[in-house]
């Protein structure tokens, strides 16, 4: 088997991606070995010449005043985990935990962070044997990094703690002896080096990333099947208006919109009418996804960096003979990041309420039903699912609020600003799930006004509702409708809409 190779400088968002859903194996490159045994050749000679370094033979944080005598610096580095593993909450998904792991090895591969080669690749054995932590999602404040999420990462390497065995949830020791992995015993610097950076929210916020940038191409499908089946205008999409504004993200999503919709037979029935223009929700998908796409390439640009970082404390500079205390393991840079991305993807969710608003409201729907019921009145239709939606996008201007704002003194006031990071990644992927739930709804209904029209759309749209009709059924009457909503979403987050769309054209 081809194994991806990790060389602490090449990853990708989508090397994450396939790491994290697919469970790809990776393996290190002998560049990276290299550096990793130079590195650590480089703390041992530290170690024997009795220097004083901060994480090495001192404490840590407010601690780190204190020199550790040499019988007691493992002792110092197994306490670190064990002391740091104070996160509580429901744990990260298996993905997000795989996704953490790899970062966590990215870092170390760089070769900065003195960690002996056997501790890296017995981590490496874990994520490809999938031995996955249990890893809380609460108790990180973002600096010095994700000091609680990672100290529960690095339990399992000790043969401790709680972790994922092939799907299963039993003790770190249970899931080691299972897999065949023996448990490390941490020597200077080594606990320091697992525990210190901003892996959990860059995991969790790389995951995140990429379901938005393919959530923002399911609603321009969502978006062009509702303005089909609203009888709405094609006008607004036409590319001398957005060449004349050319924000990238505006002109992506406005070309998608248009292409989709060409070749619409519902639409060329009412070319001429009397509706030259529509309201804002149906008009404007170009301007609110575009800008949702304009924020998500700030965010990429950020993790692209942050993937390949050295985010630890102290870094060890083995051909300058230094080594440095400083601040790579704040989170500030990832947290306005995830911030802005649960900000902006919150959009989607908004303006897709308001398009359903104009599908089901009979004063605006242009001839549907109300709320698309079969027989308004004994029929409710999407009445009820409309408030879910409404719901969820409320929920959403709440979860928007920025984590990156607060700060919180910790450790004495020696850990005086924090970023607050992993809050910004929780929240970000809590939105995302939000959002695939209202356009999935919006897909829903969208589909059964295109029904009700009796008139068939373009390709694509009549090949996304046909697929959509092969598990959730046109609605003749009111039925039980949340199963059908659960598969909406999957349905959605699966990128499975993308995927047969793409049978007609590319989406930007």
């Amino acid at each position: 088997m081809n194994k991806m190779l990790i060389d602490g400088n090449t990853l990708t968002l989508e090397h994450v991606w396939d790491v994290a859903h697919n469970k790809t194996q990776i393996a290190l490159t002998e560049e990276s070995r290299n550096k990793v045994i130079k590195c650590r050749t480089y703390v041992d000679k530290i170690i024997a010449e009795g220097r004083i370094v901060y994480g090495l033979t001192t404490g840590f944080g407010k601690f780190s005043t204190i020199t550790i005598a040499p019988e007691d610096i493992a002792e110092l580095q197994e306490n670190l985990i064990l002391s740091h593993a104070t996160g509580v909450g429901n744990f990260f998904s298996i993905p997000e935990a795989r996704a953490i792991m790899l970062l966590r090895i990215c870092v170390l591969a760089k070769g900065y962070s003195g960690i002996r080669l056997s501790t890296l690749e017995t981590l490496i054995e874990m994520l490809n044997k999938d031995v996955i932590p249990c890893i809380p999602e609460k108790g990180s404040v973002g600096a010095s990094g994700d000091l609680a999420p990672l100290s529960h990462l690095a339990l399992v390497l000790l043969g401790k703690g709680e972790a994922f065995y092939q799907g299963e949830e039993i003790s770190g020791e249970e899931a080691m002896k299972r897999a065949g992995i023996t448990p490390v015993k941490l020597v200077a610097k080594e606990g320091l080096a697992l525990n210190n950076g901003t892996q959990v929210m860059t995991a969790v916020g790389a995951l995140a990333y990429i379901r938005a940038i393919n959530l923002c191409k399911t609603a321009d499908i969502a978006h062009s099947i509702s303005l089909d089946a609203y009888l709405g205008t094609t006008d607004a999409f036409n590319p001398l208006i957005h060449q004349v504004r050319p924000h990238a993200g505006q002109l992506a999503s406005a070309d998608n919109i248009l292409r989709l919709i060409e070749g619409s037979k519902l639409r060329a029935s009412h070319k001429g009418c009397a509706n030259v223009q529509d309201p804002y929700s149906m008009r404007c998908g170009g301007q609110v996804h575009g800008a949702v796409r304009e924020a998500l390439a700030y965010v990429k640009r950020i993790l692209d960096v942050e993937i390949n970082s050295a985010t630890d404390n102290p870094l060890i500079f083995p051909d300058e003979d230094k080594v440095i205390s400083g601040g790579n393991f704040h989170g500030e840079p990832v947290a306005i990041a995830l911030d802005t991305l649960g900000i902006a993807v919150s959009e989607i969710a908004n303006i897709s309420e308001r398009r359903m608003e104009q599908l089901f409201n009979p004063a605006q729907s242009r001839g549907l039903k109300a709320f698309l019921a079969p027989r308004p009145g004994i029929d409710s239709g999407f009445m009820i699912a409309q408030l879910t939606a409404a719901a969820l996008v409320s929920e959403n201007k709440v979860l928007a609020h920025p984590a990156s704002v607060d700060s919180i003194p910790t450790s004495a006031l020696q850990e005086d600003h924090v970023s607050m990071g992993t809050i910004s990644a929780v929240k970000a992927r809590t939105i995302i799930d939000n959002c695939e739930h209202v356009i999935s709804i919006e897909l829903m209904a969208g589909c059964q006004a295109l029904d009700d029209r009796k008139i068939p759309s373009s390709e694509p749209i009549e090949a996304v509702k046909a697929e959509i009709r092969s598990f959730v059924p046109y609605i003749d009457k009111d039925r039980i409708i949340y199963p059908d909503m659960r598969k909406m979403k999957e349905f959605v987050a699966s990128f499975k809409p993308i995927e047969v769309v793409s049978k007609f054209l590319t989406l930007n």
